[in-house]
């Protein structure tokens, strides 16, 4: 990574919206990076708004709290129209449209379409759209290396959940076909 990348990942709580961002946080830490990783939700949890920021850079990060990201993931409407207009000018949003049922008539960002939701149960992959789109973020950007998303997912998943791992990979490799 040659600067610095402003991610804000959002949706509803329980899209795994915070697990993905802790993926994209870990794996810039074992390719060497400066992060952060700043939750937030509303007190609904589940069901409720969810969004992430994750910082990831060469140099020290001045504010965890992502106001005008590089890259928006957007898992529902809500938080597309909340947030499309805040991604800087030649950004780029990566948006489900599984569950999104509008385009971003934005011309000055890259937006990308992916059917998340429907490509992850048609796999049998329920509940890791999430990983899809961290999967497509990463075909395009190459925020880290192969090796070190790898790594980041590991780290991420506690040992009791180590059935998990191979699915996970499995969506983002998913993602990076898209």
């Amino acid at each position: 990574m040659d600067k610095t990348m402003n991610v804000l990942l959002a949706g509803f709580g329980g899209q795994g919206i915070l697990f993905a961002g802790k993926v994209m946080a870990y794996s810039g830490l074992v390719d060497g990076a400066e992060i952060s990783w700043l939750p937030s939700y509303g007190p609904e949890m589940r069901g409720g708004t969810c969004n992430c920021s994750v910082v990831l850079s060469n140099d020290a990060i001045g504010s965890p709290l992502v106001v005008n990201p590089d890259v928006l993931i957007a898992m529902n409407k809500p938080s597309l129209l909340k947030f499309m207009d805040n991604v800087v000018s030649g950004g780029t949003i990566i948006v489900d449209s599984s569950t999104v049922d509008i385009k971003v008539e934005r011309t000055d960002v890259t937006v990308y379409y992916v059917p998340a939701t429907k490509l992850a149960d048609e796999d049998g992959l329920k509940g890791l759209a999430n990983m899809i789109l961290v999967g497509k973020l990463f075909k395009e950007t190459g925020f880290v290396s192969q090796d070190s998303l790898d790594k980041g997912l590991l780290k991420c998943i506690p040992p009791k959940k180590e059935a998990m791992i191979e699915s996970n990979k499995k969506a983002l490799a998913i993602g990076a076909r898209q």
